[in-house]
């Protein structure tokens, strides 16, 4: 779901990094030492995960892990991701840094959500809040992307509709690995996922 340079209107991208300024404000102010090796962890899990692609039509799908990122990490997912899309930018030349901003803002406002929503439920069965979570922040975060390509240009409207398609079957795959994964965490390190 990464947007390359050169795509979207000059609007867009000035919404998205004031987003993701904001947001990364708020994740690092809340970022205390002792979450470090947890923010690190899922900062590279995001980054791995996301380097695999699979071509479908005029776009590609990847798992991505946002939502496992919001659920634990909650507003710490704005730095997070922020780092690791910069990294794929600079290292793999995917996305961009101009449009850096608007890819960060599309994964972490998701994750976000995905913390406020289900966190709370984490306890009761963390296979079923991590479904959610995963399920949900795939396919937020394509919505999300459909409406930036949408308001930089409408001529967009069928590459937004592919791409919005194309995630469905992910969102659903993500949310069993956001589930399997917070179940395992569960019973093997039950730190990383914390109170």
């Amino acid at each position: 779901m990464h947007i390359s340079e050169g795509v979207l209107s000059g609007k867009v991208l000035g919404v998205g990094a004031l987003i993701t300024i904001g947001g990364t404000f708020v994740g690092v102010k809340d970022l205390k030492f002792e979450d470090y090796p947890k923010v690190s962890l899922l900062t590279s899990a995001f980054f791995v995960a996301s380097l695999i692609h699979i071509p479908i039509g005029p776009t590609s799908t990847h798992l991505v892990l946002n939502g496992l990122c919001g659920i634990i990490l909650g507003w710490k997912s704005f730095p997070s991701i922020l780092l690791a899309l910069f990294l794929q930018a600079i290292l793999f030349q995917f996305g961009g840094l101009t449009s850096l901003g608007v890819n960060t803002a599309n994964m972490a406002i998701p994750a976000v959500i995905s913390y406020y929503l289900f966190r709370p439920f984490l306890k009761k069965n963390y296979f079923f809040s991590g479904f959610l979570s995963g399920f949900f922040s795939i396919f937020f975060s394509s919505l999300l992307v459909c409406f930036s390509l949408y308001f930089t240009e409408k001529h967009f409207i069928n590459l937004a509709k592919t791409i919005f398609i194309a995630h469905f079957p992910v969102a659903i795959i993500e949310g069993f690995v956001t589930g399997f994964i917070l179940s395992f965490l569960n019973k093997t390190k039950r730190e990383i996922i914390g109170d």
